[in-house]
């Protein structure tokens, strides 16, 4: 399945969880969970350290989340990856997005990829899913595929 088609599957889900949200606004997962919010998804906010962020209840982890979630993206240091796709399992996450600015360092981890395809849950591992939801991302996207840099 090629990089377009699983973040088109992923975005339509109605639940995500966004591990690595932040007390500060102006982190990458703030973005991308207010993105996805201000679209229309239920979104979750997990972070161990912090019980509120973007004025949202935050959860400590996967298994915390009422209800469960569609999907999480995980905007976190690869090591605490790790652990987080290990809560997705647990809790029943059947999809994970790692993200990854291309740019710099991202949350991709190799054995949290391979974690995923061991436990059947369908994982992006690298990318941004700013890339299908403004402008401006959309725009970095296609420069990144030009370049050969977008996941496979």
């Amino acid at each position: 399945m090629s990089f377009k088609t699983k973040a088109e599957e992923f975005l339509a889900q109605e639940r995500i969880a966004v591990a690595g949200v932040s007390r500060t606004s102006e982190q990458t997962a703030n973005l991308i969970y207010r993105t996805l919010r201000k679209q229309g998804h239920q979104v979750f906010a997990v972070n161990p350290n912090t019980d509120m962020a973007e004025g949202d209840p935050c959860y400590p982890n996967m298994q915390a989340i009422p209800g469960g979630v569609d999907g999480a993206v995980i905007v976190t240091k690869p090591a605490l990856t790790e652990q987080i796709v290990r809560d997705c399992a647990e809790a029943g996450v059947p999809r994970v997005w790692m993200h990854d600015n291309t740019f710099a360092a991202g949350s991709v981890s190799d054995e949290a990829t391979q974690f995923c395809h061991d436990n059947n849950i369908t994982v992006i591992d690298g990318g941004c899913p700013m890339m299908f939801l403004d402008f401006g991302h959309k725009c970095m996207r296609w420069m990144l595929g030009v370049m050969g840099r977008l996941p496979n």
